[in-house]
């Protein structure tokens, strides 16, 4: 069940709604059944479906709308009556003050939790806004490190952040060199200059010279970026051996397209929460330069037959199986299994039901899920690469669906 939130909503929430008219049932002698309906629990479910990362944006509420029907249909929360979810959807437009102003009148509206908002430097401005709201508030990507913190309790995030991210990219980029002869010894960095790119960007300029990774150049590229001729240049003239890219889609398309067109000679492309080697739409639509890039983001568990039934159904949808939409999915789903165990809609009881959560029925690759500070402690980051028509998880072994290729065949 959706519903577009409507500006200048006066609070009252559809609980409240549904009790008065419950008691106004009550008083003209209607059977006691009809009073016995469960409420519907309202939750605010904002991203950015409008600016430029409206391709993303979309994603991400297609995933949330989707779990929540999927839920809905499966009997609603059964400990509160069979209660029906119901998206309240925002629009944050992808910008941080339309993001905070519009979380702002969804906690003023009386949605019972949020789910959102995609961008880091809308989910900063975000979560500290729930704090004082006493909001639950799931983040669904965002990868900042500043999000989550012990003085920000009612924020949970299930997957990893960009610090946990940037170290394991390191670390695994030690393993795919070294088994392959470690072909790979300067590096440059390009980055989109958010908080996301640029944070990442500062961790690997911290790790990277640790395992004698020598960096020839860093860039940080505005958003949106219409043309990396220049920045393509730089490449050619710095002559890394390995390019590592951090950009939203549309960024992250245009440059490997660039690069690819301009036929950069690299032993490999590798991306840390890179925009599109963890997208089927980039690989449907530009194939050859696609191939054998690499990227250490967030992926779906390929071993879940849960994960692999919702991709189907996504694709036959005619849609994106992107992380976007079924970290999105997810999110709903750790909600979900709150307030299931909470048994109630209470802002509290689900932040205290977030807080115990060890979810175990989601579709990731990761260990028991433990939160600590908000963070998910059992999270990974998993490295993908670009081989032939799909996208394979190379790294973490256990849940790897195909070995790396690397370096990159000339």
């Amino acid at each position: 069940m959706t519903k577009t939130i409507v500006s200048g909503t006066n609070g009252i929430s559809r609980r409240n709604l549904l009790i008065t008219g419950a008691a106004g049932v009550a008083s003209i002698g209607f059977p006691a059944v009809l009073r016995a309906q469960p409420a519907t629990i309202r939750i605010g479910v904002q991203h950015p479906v409008t600016g430029f990362l409206a391709y993303s944006g979309g994603q991400c509420r297609t995933g949330a709308t989707m779990a929540i029907d999927a839920i809905n249909a499966a009997g609603g929360i059964k400990s509160l009556g069979g209660a029906k979810l119901e998206a309240v959807l925002s629009d944050n437009q992808s910008k941080v003050d339309v993001g905070l102003s519009e979380f702002e009148k969804l906690a003023e509206s009386g949605v019972s939790a949020f789910v959102g908002p995609y961008a880091s430097a809308i989910g900063i401005a975000t979560s500290q806004a729930a704090t004082r709201y006493n909001l639950p508030h799931v983040c669904d990507l965002t990868t900042s490190d500043l999000v989550i913190s012990k003085d920000k309790p009612s924020t949970f995030r299930f997957s990893p952040g960009y610090g946990q991210i940037a170290r394991e990219a390191v670390e695994r980029l030690v393993k795919i060199n070294d088994a392959a002869g470690k072909p790979v010894k300067t590096v440059m960095l390009v980055h989109e200059e958010s908080e996301t790119g640029s944070g990442a960007q500062k961790r690997l300029i911290e790790e990277l010279p640790k395992h004698n990774f020598e960096i020839v150049d860093t860039i940080l590229h505005p958003n949106p970026m219409r043309d990396f001729t220049n920045i393509v240049l730089r490449i050619k003239q710095r002559q890394p051996d390995l390019l590592m890219i951090g950009n939203f889609y549309n960024e992250y398309v245009l440059l490997v397209r660039t690069l690819h067109q301009q036929k950069v000679q690299l032993k490999g492309i590798y991306s840390v929460i890179g925009g599109g080697a963890t997208s089927f739409r980039f690989l449907r639509e530009s194939p050859e330069a696609a191939q054998y890039a690499m990227d250490c983001n967030h992926w779906y568990n390929p071993k879940s037959q849960k994960a692999l039934d919702l991709r189907k159904k996504v694709e036959a949808a005619g849609l994106d199986f992107s992380y976007e939409l079924w970290l999105n999915y997810n999110a709903i789903e750790l909600l979900a299994d709150a307030l299931e165990r909470a048994g109630s809609d209470k802002r509290d009881a689900i932040v205290a039901a977030l807080a115990s959560s060890t979810f175990k029925d989601h579709m990731l690759p990761y260990g028991p899920t433990k939160f600590v500070n908000g963070q998910n402690t059992g999270a990974l980051s998993s490295n993908l690469q670009v081989l032939g028509n799909n996208i394979e998880l190379i790294l973490p072994e256990e849940f790897s669906s195909a070995k790396p290729v690397f370096p990159r065949p000339a």
